[in-house]
């Protein structure tokens, strides 16, 4: 079976969150089902640059008004096809936002022109002369693939639309429709409009075959207003479409036992050796030396994430006897209070501003529990590699969140299952319950242990998720 990828970003090429993970990992996880994945993502600098060996495998003479060229490439055990047209992916910033920190006033543009390739290489054009049975579309940026698919030769193809977070969904205003190379009747209630706006993400679900999120509870929780984000009456309507499928991780790339980014290598029956990762931590933050537990956040600094929640709990932690570790960047007044309670308590509280992917994995190694209180999770992955590394999971009880992780209530801890802890209300109040139980736990060893090691033995990998995706693909196809 073959399947078209399309994404705005792939680990480890060019990443913002998650999804990059998610498109980076799920192609090698599908592989024993003999499913060969290729990757379609834009022509980015960095992508570009990383590519040493790139070949052009067919073009366009005018993609939204610029010629534009496929190249094919492997990088990393990846199979990909990169849309290269200069004039809308060489930019000096981010994939999404300038060098100021905006959006790209022709974002719609960018993702429409990736779209437009991606339901090209589906149809008759013989574009990189390989034609996909199945085209697995990912968030906002790339769901007007299916569109226009639906107006093009690649019709009879199954697509799957996965929401990674309905909260960003590519609303445009109307005038950019003419730019979209879409025929006129597009502009409808069956299509791409949406309160007389231009809807990517409301078009896509609109349209594809079937429609995937990342995480059983979170599929429910956007049939409903406060999570659906005014898209829940059409999840609603297509909810038979409808399905959850919990995210993995890269298990040989988060690997305590090999991870080339931690101090001391470490596995559930050699908790012992995790000290020399604490105080390689210690160390280089200037951290009292205590036996206190060292709580860790990696996280945007966003309300989404719960970090003004994070921020009203610091002096909580270090009156109790804990230190804390941030890194994250994002909204700036959050930034500013979780840097002025670093500087409040020198020595207890410290923070890096922006992302760090090797100190991520250290932190994870050295810290004793991470702080994850979203206020919705669509999946999560921190929470994951938390596990993986017996940093134990503190989590808001909602979306992936409340899938992956099984609270320490006293019948978890009796049947020995436990794996973290669950807060709700999602309030400072909740989150301060929550730590106090985490101290709880933390001065009884025994117990603590038993959490780590639990975590440590969680099935956190792709394997199940990708027989899943396996299933839902041959299910498709036997469609017809």
């Amino acid at each position: 079976m073959n399947v078209l990828s399309v994404a705005s970003e792939v680990y480890p090429l060019v990443k913002t969150g998650g999804l990059a993970d998610v498109v980076g990992a799920l192609p090698a996880a599908l592989v024993p089902h003999g499913i060969r994945t290729r990757t379609l993502i834009p022509g980015y600098p960095a992508v570009l640059q990383k590519l040493k060996k790139k070949k052009t495998v067919g073009g366009f003479d005018n993609l939204f008004g610029k010629p534009a060229s496929i190249l094919a490439a492997e990088y990393d055990g990846l199979d990909l096809l990169v849309l290269d047209q200069p004039a809308l992916y060489n930019r000096d910033g981010g994939p999404y936002l300038d060098a100021t920190g905006r959006d790209y006033p022709d974002n719609f543009r960018r993702f429409a022109a990736l779209s437009l390739a991606a339901a090209e290489i589906a149809g008759d054009n013989a574009i990189a002369n390989w034609k996909p049975d199945i085209v697995h579309v990912h968030d906002w940026q790339t769901a007007l693939t299916p569109v226009y698919m639906r107006f093009g030769s690649a019709r009879a193809t199954p697509t799957v639309m996965t929401i990674h977070n309905i909260a960003f969904q590519g609303q445009f205003g109307a005038s950019a429709f003419p730019e979209l190379a879409l025929p006129p009747e597009a502009f409808s209630v069956q299509f791409v409009e949406y309160y007389g706006d231009v809807g990517f993400l409301k078009g896509g679900l609109q349209t594809a075959t079937a429609i995937t999120t990342v995480s059983p509870s979170y599929a429910q929780e956007i049939l409903t207003p406060e999570f659906g984000m005014g898209l829940e009456g059409l999840l609603a309507s297509r909810v038979d479409d409808l399905t959850g499928i919990v995210n993995g991780i890269d298990a040989d790339l988060w690997n305590p036992q090999t991870d080339p980014h931690i101090v001391a290598h470490f596995g559930p029956g050699t908790l012992k050796r995790r000290g020399a990762n604490r105080k390689a931590l210690e160390d280089r933050f200037g951290l009292e030396k205590d036996p206190g537990p060292i709580f860790c956040v990696v996280s945007r600094l966003t309300w989404q994430k719960g970090m003004d929640l994070l921020a009203e709990v610091t002096d909580d932690i270090v009156a109790l006897g804990g230190k804390l570790i941030v890194l994250g960047s994002g909204d700036a007044a959050l930034e500013g209070a979780l840097l002025a309670a670093a500087s409040r308590h020198r020595g207890r509280i410290a923070m890096v501003t922006g992302y760090d992917e090797p100190l991520s994995h250290l932190m994870q190694a050295g810290s004793d529990a991470i702080l994850i209180p979203s206020r919705f999770e669509p999946c999560g992955l921190t929470q994951l590699y938390g596990l993986r590394y017996g940093c134990v999971p503190v989590v808001a009880e909602t979306g992936g969140l409340a899938d992956t992780i099984i609270d320490a209530n006293e019948a978890a801890l009796s049947a020995k299952v436990a794996t973290g802890f669950h807060f709700r209300p999602v309030t400072a109040d909740g989150l301060r319950l929550a730590i106090r139980r985490v101290f709880r736990a933390y001065n009884e060893p025994k117990v603590w242990a038993r959490l780590q090691n639990q975590g440590m033995k969680s099935e956190v990998s792709w394997a199940k998720s990708a027989e899943r995706y396996a299933a839902l693909y041959s299910g498709l196809l036997a469609k017809g």
